[in-house]
């Protein structure tokens, strides 16, 4: 079985137009027909001038006690 993908878009009567096909007159042919999801929406980068800075004193340590997790007991 050959597969050949084309995109078009649902004309307004809901009809579907494949034009050009590479197959022969007759021949049998089997549609699916995938419904693609919509493009993501575009964000623009935000900048972080002007929010605060935040700094870590001990950034491996553990935030919680060794002594308070109930697991280790």
């Amino acid at each position: 079985m050959q597969a050949y993908r084309i995109e078009t878009t649902v004309q307004p009567d809901g009809s579907l137009l494949l034009a050009n096909l590479p197959f022969s007159v007759g021949e049998p042919v089997e549609v699916i027909v995938l419904s693609q999801p919509p493009p993501p929406l575009k964000t623009e980068p935000r900048s972080l001038r002007g929010l605060p800075v935040i700094y870590y004193q001990d950034p491996f340590e553990p935030a919680v006690p060794e002594e308070d997790w109930e697991v280790l007991q």
